[in-house]
Formats: structure tokens, sequence, C-alpha cells
């Protein structure tokens, strides 16, 4: 099913003319000043999201310093945290499919943001490990809301580069908790409570969300609200657009338990078996290193300011990844540059097992594996809606990165058994085979996808 489009690609209607259009929701559209600025208010939320989920890796060697906890109960927060996620990534598809992307993203924003700041005020160990939790939920939730959002909002020949972009402001937030951890965090044995109480800037983008944010088109039309729909392009557009069409392929409402069991029935068994076989490893490859490198680091003779410093460059090399990989998004049906760019991560991660202690090669591998890995790991973001039709993408991609960060929360615990019984070579060693295995599985047995509108997704 293709449906044509009848506009004159980046001219709106003259004379404020109010004569329909058929076209496929933003397909074809040029991006407007009204759709930047969405994508900007998802990038603030990005910007905060990213703080929260990523202070914790330079707070916890300060935990351990200062006695707050034991070592062995890293494992133990960092492992209740990515459950956390998972329960959030799978409710977050159900959520949104139910009350709207918009919603779903708002209440997102409050958990994480209200928990974080609960971190910082405990000073009880269960509490701490609940609100970490109940973080990480709200954190994920968002995450899956905002790749089907950015999908929905996006025009379809250019949607893994919107994915890529937003990613790439959004995610500028993991060097700068980088910079302002290694700043504040060695003042005083209390300090790290100061990098959770900035989880409060959240709240500036959930008023900005709350204010400006528009319900996706596609999640209106499923619910039988057409006029709105229009509505909502045209606000954001600027064309007057008529999607009696594209409703005409939108597929009947079905009940969650449908959606979920569907992803396991023919054709789309073999699309979701392949996404968590690339998946699942390249996950548990990516969190081990980025919630565990500072701290590792620690334990390999390096001081607290150094692995903090190249902790802080590790993720310098996010966005400048993302930033980097944005234009190869949409390429090769995506799985080509995913695949080229986890293997090129493989081979880094190995070298990087194989240095020594010398500070200012470690913290420039480091930069480059995060590089590689985040901008590979945005490509996947879009990739993995492309393989469901709508009526049950969202669940999809929640249940998908849902099992994702199960594996990753069951693999937090096995990383300090490496590390004590085998040391850092071997730890990085087998984050590099599973990252090398996750490449060569996408190469020989993932789909090409991308480019295509998504209503053409069976």
């Amino acid at each position: 099913m293709s449906l044509e489009i009848n506009l004159d690609k980046g001219t709106p209607p003259a004379g404020g003319s109010k004569v329909k259009k058929l076209n496929n929701y933003f397909d074809g559209l040029p991006v407007s000043r009204q759709h930047m600025f969405l994508f900007i208010i998802i990038v603030l939320s990005y910007f905060f999201e990213q703080m929260d989920n990523n202070n914790f890796s330079f707070i916890a060697p300060a935990l351990i310093q200062g006695g707050f906890v034991a070592q062995h109960q890293i494992a133990t927060i960092t492992s209740t945290y990515f459950l956390g996620m998972t329960l959030g990534g799978f409710l977050g598809g159900f959520i949104s499919d139910a009350i709207g992307r918009r919603k779903t993203f708002l209440l997102a924003m409050l958990i994480f943001s209200s928990m974080s700041v609960l971190n910082g005020l405990t000073s009880n160990f269960a509490v701490f490990v609940f609100a970490r939790a109940a973080t990480g939920f709200g954190i994920f939730m968002m995450m899956v809301t905002s790749i089907a959002y950015i999908s929905e909002m996006s025009p379809g020949e250019s949607r893994g580069k919107w994915q890529n972009l937003t990613a790439a402001g959004g995610f500028m937030a993991m060097p700068a908790i980088g910079f302002i951890s290694r700043a504040i965090i060695p003042t005083s044995p209390e300090a790290w409570r100061i990098i959770f109480y900035l989880g409060a800037l959240g709240f500036i983008s959930f008023i900005l969300g709350f204010k400006y944010l528009k319900e996706s088109p596609r999640w209106l039309v499923s619910k039988g609200r057409i006029a709105e729909a229009e509505t909502v392009i045209e606000e954001i557009s600027g064309f007057t657009i008529d999607l009696s069409e594209a409703a005409k392929h939108t597929p009947p409402k079905t009940n969650f338990i449908e959606q979920f069991t569907g992803m396991f029935k023919g054709k789309y068994l073999k699309r979701t078996l392949i996404l968590l076989g690339f998946g699942i490893p390249i996950n548990i490859a990516s969190f081990a290193t980025s919630v565990w490198t500072p701290t590792l680091l620690t334990m390999k003779g390096f001081t607290l300011e150094q692995s903090l410093t190249i902790g802080t460059a590790f993720m310098l090399g996010g966005p400048i990844g993302l930033f980097l990989m944005s234009p190869l998004a949409d390429k090769g049906g995506r799985k080509i540059p995913m695949a080229v760019g986890v293997l090129a991560g493989a081979a880094l991660t190995i070298l990087f097992a194989s240095l020594g202690n010398t500070y200012m090669v470690v913290m420039i591998v480091a930069l480059m594996i995060n590089a590689v890995g985040m901008g590979t790991g945005f490509i996947a973001m879009a990739y993995v809606p492309e393989h469901f039709p709508t009526k049950m993408r969202n669940t999809a991609v929640g249940t998908i990165n849902a099992c994702q960060r199960l594996g990753v929360s069951a693999s937090q615990l096995v990383v300090p058994l490496i590390m004590a019984g085998f040391g850092f070579k071997v730890l990085y060693l087998v984050i590099a085979g599973l990252m090398t295995f996750g490449g060569l599985f996408i190469l020989a047995l993932g789909a090409r996808t991308g480019g295509r509108p998504l209503e053409e997704i069976d």
C-alpha cells in the first residue's frame, strides 16, 4: 500500500486555502519550525532523562568510598534499576497505546524526576533502591514512548535521522553529568546527593511538554479521532491534510493480549526472535560498560578523580557518535550501518581490555567505544518499530525493550563476579564477544528496513 502525496513539497496552501490534500501523515512533507519545536521539547526531555539515567555510574564509586553502601550492593542497586526499566518498557508500550503518547510521556517525566530527588533525600538503603528502581521505570517508559512518538511524527524518508538527531541533542547530558559530577562529587562525602537533586530539572521539560506537546496523529486515527489528527498535522506542518485514505488502512482495534501474543505468531515470531537475538547481547554489553566503567577503573587502580574523568570522556562519546552516525541512519536498510557499528565497537572494546593504566589512551578509547555504541543504538531504535504493524507496534517495541533490560538486569549481578574472579581484561573480552555475536547475528539474519511509510509494514 502506498498513499500518493498531492502536495508540492515545501509549499503550504496559498492564501489560507482550506482545500484538503490527501497525504499519509507527515510523509513527504518538509519539517516545519513547529515540528522542530516539538523535537526540541523531546531533546530537553532526553537531556534531563539521561542525566538521571547516567548519574549513578559517577555516584557509585563515591557511595562505596563514603561507606553508604558496600561494593556488592552496587550490583543490587543496578540490577533493581534495570528491573524497573524492564517493567517501564513493558507497561510503557501498553499504557501509551491506551491513553496516548503525550500523556504517557508526561507521566514518565513526573516519575523519574521526582524519584531522582527522593534518591538524594534518603539515607535508607531500601528506600534508595526503591527510588532508583522507580527512576528506571519512568526513564524507560519515556524512552519506549518517545521512540514510537518520533517514528510517528517524522516523515517516513527521514525517520532514522530524526531519531538520531533528537537523541544526539538530548544525550549531551551524558558528558554534562560527567563534568558536573567530576566537579561536585569529590568536594565532600555527601556531595553525591546534589547530583540526584538535579533530577528536579526534569520538571522544566514536563511543563513545556504539558503546554506544547501534540498527540500523535496516528494514535488519534487509531482511536477514530480523524478530525483531531488532521488538525494536529495542520498546526505542525502548515498543510491542510485529508487523512481519510490513511484512516482506511488503520488496523482494527485489538486488546493488549492480542497485541502481545501477535508478536509470537506467524511471520512476526521470526522478527521478534531476531530482534531479541540481536538486542539482548548488545544491551548487556552496552550497559556493562556505561554503568560499570568508572567503578571498574577505580578497582583497576585509577584514582576516583581519574575514573570520573575517563567516565566523562566515555559519556562525551555518546552525542558525538549520534551526530556523526545520523547521516547513515537511513542507509543500507539500517542493518548495514548498525552491524558495522557494533563490530567496530567490539574491536575497540578488545583494545580497551588490552590497555594498561595509560590515562590518556584509556580515556580516548573509552570515548570512541561509546561514540560507536550510542550511534548504533539509536539506529536500532528506529529499526525495531519498522518490523511491526501499527496495531501492535508500541506493545511490541515495549516488550522487546523490556526483554533486553531484563537481560541487562540479570547481567548486572554477574559483572562484579567476573571482575573479581577473572579480572578487568577478561570482563571486557566477554563484553566484546557479546558485541561480535550481535553484529554478526543481525548482519546474517536481519531484514533491511527504513524509508517506508509505517502503514506499509505488515
